[in-house]
């Protein structure tokens, strides 16, 4: 039989031909790790995100060892204060959770990426992400808050802080803030692209800040929304975003990569704690196998077009690829 057709699998046949025209490769130097960091001395794990801890400071310092010895690049901080506040003081006060943990960092290991997360939610009784009048999240007086919030980041030594309050301006608020201290090169990766989703639920017990009443629809976006993301980056990058992120990750690969093929800048993306629980939980009854899931799983937001996976799997993915040279 004389048949003319193309052999795709010859490419295929051998272990070092496929890792030697792959397109897509996964570098630890994309690997951001998120990290609550409490007041309260110790490791306390969190129940629904098996192998995600609070850390005391105490231990925070522990797992700057860990990190620098996985070689994981950078890390993304969320504090759990002492008290909480109408004003979410503990946000923005000197010796606030956030605060001293960036400075202990720096001691440990200077060269440790430091971002923070800018909000409010953790610090006020209300665990929304502004100011709350009555039933109303207020959206121009918590831009003063949250930028004092980035600016007493930047003061404790964070490289580049991360707003994930979602209230219009915010962006414009913080570049000007850290630019009147001084600031002017310190990066803003902005939560542009923010949604309200269902696959926050273990966050809210991770980070203590679920809402006392309502929920973050008013300010967070509507998941059947893809324009308005191009919008929301396009206001994000005119007030002065260095960076920009899509939040949650694999339910939004479209919008991913509808980013990319518009935007010309650095691109996170967040792979959440839902995302991340519900593999922790199928690979805890040997129903999947956790590591080829979780390197498929970045290798597919890689592909869809992030330069940085924040994600909860970073240690992991960090051994996986030491494993692997």
């Amino acid at each position: 039989m004389d048949l003319t057709f193309d052999r795709h699998r010859r490419l295929r046949n051998h272990a070092g031909l496929r890792a030697m025209v792959r397109e897509t490769r996964v570098s630890v130097s994309q690997l951001m790790y998120p990290l609550f960091v409490t007041h309260a001395p110790g490791r306390h794990p969190v129940s629904s995100m098996p192998g995600v801890d609070h850390l005391g400071l105490d231990e925070w310092r522990r797992e700057i060892v860990e990190l620098s010895e996985l070689g994981v690049p950078a890390v993304i901080l969320f504090g759990l204060p002492a008290s909480k506040d109408d004003l979410s003081s503990e946000a923005y006060a000197k010796e606030g959770i956030v605060q001293q943990a960036i400075r202990i960092a720096k001691q440990e290991n200077p060269d440790l990426l430091i971002a923070t997360d800018v909000c409010l939610c953790q610090y006020n009784p209300a665990g929304h992400c502004g100011i709350v009048h009555g039933d109303q999240i207020v959206n121009d007086e918590s831009l003063a808050l949250i930028a004092q919030t980035a600016l007493s980041h930047a003061e404790a030594g964070a490289d580049l802080v991360a707003p994930s309050d979602m209230m219009d301006g915010r962006i414009a608020a913080i570049r000007s803030t850290l630019d009147q201290n001084g600031y002017t090169q310190t990066p803003i990766l902005s939560y542009a692209v923010k949604y309200a989703s269902a696959f926050y639920g273990p966050f809210r017990e991770a980070a203590d800040s679920a809402p006392a009443f309502g929920d973050r629809k008013t300010y967070q976006m509507d998941p059947a929304n893809v324009r308005e993301a191009i919008l929301e980056a396009e206001s994000d990058l005119a007030e002065g975003a260095d960076m920009l992120m899509v939040k949650p990750a694999f339910a939004y690969m479209d919008v991913l990569r509808a980013l990319r093929d518009r935007f010309d800048v650095p691109l996170a993306t967040y792979n959440v704690s839902g995302e991340y629980a519900m593999v922790k939980a199928a690979a805890q009854r040997g129903w999947i196998d956790e590591r080829a899931i979780v390197m498929e799983m970045m290798t597919g937001l890689t592909r869809a077009g992030a330069d940085i996976l924040i994600t909860y799997f970073a240690k992991d993915v960090a051994r996986y690829l030491r494993e692997d040279r």
